[in-house]
């Protein structure tokens, strides 16, 4: 059953990407990740434009997000004024982000700067996760304690100016490194389409010191809106936001996401982050794969 998708200009089979947006919302919620950093590398394999593919991937992280975040405030699992912190950087980076993105599609470099960006960007990410949990899972053989925080202690972050105290992650900290953060993830949502969890949360955790529960929930609370911001800008300012498209890898994802965290209950957390870290790794080497092996290895042209 094949679809027409309007802003892609091409037709799409609709169980391809109902499958495409399961198997995505499967690994999201079997690692506990938003999985746009995932999603916009596969669509750019099935053949959607990377425009598209960036605009449209970063939809059913918010419908995730929202679920997501309700269920963690429940458990009091997020700092609403640190989430506002980098909600305000996300909604600076993401106004960047997708100007930048429109400067590059009126250079015609766009499709080749995002391939560039997730290739660095995944083997740098996939490769820390690689040796952290290699050595995680090290230590759980030796029987020694696996903790994803580190000691409390002061670094060149605690002497910035600006401290306030966020009462929810019991910190007292300047406002600077949040907002940075934030901009930083904002920026990656435009250009990338990616929600920025799988980086927020580790920055959280071991520079800014934030509890692992409370840095997950607070994470997600963000997502939601700068997700929601940067849906908007690129809809308004680039026009590649495919709603038909965001509607069948929503639904898809909803029902992955389910099946995906039953699996991921089976498996030790060291052992998810091995298994997400080979993965980010394989989608970064196929990507840097397809910018040295064109897909047409002969084209004829009129002279």
């Amino acid at each position: 059953m094949h679809v027409y998708l309007p802003i892609a200009e091409l037709p799409v089979n609709a169980l391809l990407m109902l499958a495409l947006g399961g198997a995505v919302g499967f690994l999201s919620g079997m690692f506990g990740v938003g999985g746009g950093f995932l999603m916009t590398p596969m669509l750019i394999f099935a053949g959607v434009p990377s425009a598209v593919a960036v605009a449209t991937g970063a939809n059913p992280l918010i419908a995730s997000s929202i679920t997501g975040t309700i269920a963690q405030w429940r458990r009091k699992n997020v700092d609403f004024k640190l989430g506002l912190i980098l909600l305000a950087g996300g909604a600076a980076g993401a106004l960047f982000g997708v100007q930048i993105v429109k400067l590059l599609r009126q250079a015609g470099q766009f499709d080749l700067t995002v391939s560039l960006l997730y290739v660095v960007f995944m083997s740098v990410v996939g490769g820390l996760m690689f040796i952290e949990s290699l050595r995680a899972l090290r230590k759980h053989r030796q029987g020694k304690p696996v903790s994803m925080r580190r000691p409390a202690q002061h670094t060149w972050i605690h002497g910035l100016p600006l401290k306030t105290r966020f009462k929810a992650s019991k910190l007292y900290i300047s406002a600077i490194p949040p907002a940075a953060l934030g901009i930083l993830v904002g920026l990656l949502s435009g250009i990338m389409g990616v929600g920025g969890g799988f980086i927020m949360v580790p920055i959280l955790i071991y520079l800014l010191r934030v509890p692992t529960n409370l840095a997950i929930g607070t994470s997600l609370f963000q997502v939601i809106f700068v997700s929601a911001i940067t849906t908007v800008l690129q809809a308004v300012w680039n026009q590649t936001v495919d709603i038909a498209l965001a509607l069948i890898l929503m639904v898809g994802g909803v029902l992955g996401a389910q099946a995906g965290a039953v699996a991921g209950q089976k498996l030790r957390a060291e052992q998810l982050r091995l298994l997400l870290a080979i993965l980010v790794l394989a989608v970064g080497l196929r990507l840097l794969v397809g910018l040295f092996a064109p897909a047409d290895l002969f084209s004829i042209s009129r002279v």
